[in-house]
């Protein structure tokens, strides 16, 4: 059975750590659109490690979206369909998220995405594993995030989310991507320094 985050990208659990991290994630996804072009660095990039396992896997970028009623899917998708040039496409959206997009941590659910190209091996080692850990490490902030791994479906908001996200910066993004969600269980994740502190 499918959790409410998986379906909606909504968690429910108010956890000082869930809203820290959501904080945090807000300002690093501002100075990467401001400062950084909108590349994703560390604070967007964390490491995998699979359930059951100590290596890392490698780095995912992860998408944070918005709770539904918060929603601006319908704009992304207009931004990506008004040109098809991808360097006036590319501006738009940098000018869009830079702006007030990322201002209210509260407006955003703590189920990340990812895309990863259609029958990847990556995405299908980490789907079967059904549990991993993902590691943000930047800005002298570190989570490591204990998350329960969920395959998105094209008719899921989120997977719609985050097709129209990242169609702004990949115009040649397949229609067979494949989006994994990844729900953080937030009484067995960590940061350091600690902001698990009510």
């Amino acid at each position: 059975m499918n959790s409410a985050a998986a379906i909606l990208g909504q968690s429910y659990a108010d956890h000082p750590l869930k809203q820290a991290f959501l904080k945090w994630q807000c300002r690093v996804r501002q100075m990467a659109m401001r400062d950084n072009f909108g590349r994703p660095d560390d604070g967007i990039t964390p490491v995998v490690i699979l359930g059951g396992t100590s290596e890392p896997m490698g780095h995912v970028i992860t998408i944070l979206n918005k709770v539904p009623q918060f929603s601006l899917t319908p704009e992304l998708e207009h931004m990506a369909r008004q040109t098809n040039d991808p360097a006036q496409r590319r501006d738009k959206a940098l000018q869009f998220l830079s702006s007030s997009y990322y201002q209210k941590s509260e407006e955003f659910s703590d189920l990340l995405t990812a895309t990863f190209p259609a029958k990847s091996p990556g995405a299908a080692r980490i789907r079967s594993a059904n549990r991993c850990t993902l590691v943000f490490d930047a800005f002298n902030q570190r989570f490591d995030l204990a998350c329960k791994v969920w395959k998105l479906v094209p008719r899921n908001p989120v997977y719609r989310a985050t097709i129209a996200h990242n169609q702004l910066f990949n115009p040649d993004i397949s229609p067979e991507t494949t989006v994994l969600g990844f729900e953080p269980d937030w009484t067995n994740s960590t940061s350091h320094p600690d902001l698990n502190r009510g």
